[in-house]
């Protein structure tokens, strides 16, 4: 049965000028504003972010509500950052959102502020990212002169800024404290925790770290309510609209605003037109390139954080790029293990030293100058970055790497053989579109 939801997220995108500041109001912007900061305490909003089941949309799924409560109580000298960064292959939610509705995003921001009491907000834009940067930055320019930031806010009495800043091409920048370093000037490298942000973030001051998806579902709680929000989805771990990245061989790529309880059948088959000449799903990767693979059998499960992680997965950034049965599955891994190995800030041994040997490893295989045991070596490797130590490497992207070999070796052996003997893909090979 198709999904009736009406999309609210990116219910701008394709509306003329939606970035100029009277457009967006006129559909539906700075609404929750005045009724957050006249019928609500920064507490109360607290309170309704955690009893809303909201998780963060950047990728770990932390609870929202539960990172807020850590951030210290009163007016003081602290941290709203925007992780805006968006780098992971097969994701580009924020940019639409920027490009098209950047006063969402701000109104958004302004709301966690007061909420957070905090005084000053960063927001950390990747710096390829030229039409939303030239839009967010009218946009706050807009969002100043009528009043909606700055000083004395709406005649409330609250005052908060907002900053932006422009990254440098960074995929480690996403990753917060790594973000936090190229911030404060340093070469971007993630920090060892604890400390953690919330106590010692930017400029070592307290500081709360937040996608702009998430951001931007804070004033869809105070406008909607919270008993609408937690009726979209699975409550209470897997509430709200999630914005799912699709790519790959489907004939409508793009964006797609759904519940949570989307099944991945659905998304693929009613929301994205199917697959292009009618092939069948060989495999999916359904949280950007840092998630394991899933099999083309497995289309009936729900697109959540808590059914993928049962499944060895993830929803992470919600990209899902979908591969047909002539995707040459070690000719893809290789292609992402290839640019984890680039982006690898190489602070931490075991992701430097593990996806130099992995792509070395995948490039004898898909050359056909391997065997067997190079393949098993390959998976040990990975298994050993993967699932190691904890704490083996100081973020996530040693493990990120890891994702697509284990479960391409695991779900696709006999095309990793194949290549490994004859240096020629299995398939008719058939790269996934970027």
């Amino acid at each position: 049965m198709a999904t009736t939801y009406e999309p609210i997220l990116l219910r701008n995108v394709g509306v003329p000028n939606s970035w100029d500041i009277d457009v967006a109001i006129a559909h539906g912007d700075y609404q929750a504003l005045p009724r957050a900061l006249r019928e609500y305490t920064p507490e109360q909003i607290v309170e309704l972010v955690k009893n809303s089941g909201l998780r963060g949309r950047g990728g770990a799924g932390a609870p929202t509500g539960m990172k807020w409560g850590f951030v210290p109580r009163g007016r003081r000298e602290k941290y709203l950052l925007v992780n805006a960064d968006e780098s992971e292959p097969g994701t580009f939610s924020n940019r639409a959102i920027i490009e098209n509705d950047p006063h969402q995003l701000i109104e958004g921001i302004v709301i966690s502020a007061y909420a957070l009491e905090i005084p000053t907000t960063i927001i950390y834009l990747r710096g390829e990212f030229a039409l939303g940067y030239r839009r967010l930055a009218h946009a706050l320019r807009q969002a100043y002169e009528r009043g909606y930031v700055g000083k004395n806010i709406l005649g409330s009495g609250f005052d908060t800024d907002i900053i932006i800043f422009r990254g440098a091409g960074a995929y480690i920048c996403g990753e917060e404290t790594a973000l936090i370093e190229s911030l404060e000037g340093n070469r971007p490298m993630p920090r060892p925790r604890p400390p953690f942000p919330a106590a010692q973030g930017v400029y070592n001051l307290p500081t709360n770290v937040q996608n702009v998806e998430t951001i931007c579902n804070i004033p869809l709680l105070i406008n909607k309510g919270l008993e609408w929000y937690t009726s979209i989805g699975t409550p209470p771990r897997n509430t709200g609209p999630k914005i799912y990245c699709v790519s790959g061989h489907v004939r409508r790529p793009g964006n797609k605003e759904l519940p949570l309880n989307t099944t991945l059948r659905e998304l693929i088959y009613e929301h994205s037109g199917g697959m292009i000449d009618d092939r069948p799903v060989k495999a999916v990767i359904p949280g950007g390139a840092s998630a394991a693979m899933l099999p083309g059998d497995n289309l009936d499960i729900t697109m959540d954080f808590d059914t993928l992680a049962k499944l060895g997965t993830m929803l992470g950034s919600g990209g899902v790029i979908v591969m047909n049965d002539r995707t040459c599955i070690p000719c893809a891994v290789r292609r992402i293990e290839e640019f984890y190995n680039h982006e690898s800030c190489g602070k931490c041994t075991p992701c430097r030293e593990g996806t130099m040997w992995m792509v070395k490893l995948l490039r004898r295989i898909t050359e056909g100058d391997a065997d067997s045991d190079d393949i098993d070596e390959l998976d040990r490797v990975a298994k050993t970055i993967g699932f190691g130590p904890p704490n083996i490497t100081l973020c996530a992207l040693g493990d990120a790497s890891t994702s697509c070999v284990t479960s391409g070796i695991r779900l696709f052996r006999e095309e990793f053989e194949y290549h490994a003997r004859t240096g020629r893909c299995m398939v008719e090979r058939v790269l996934v579109p970027t």
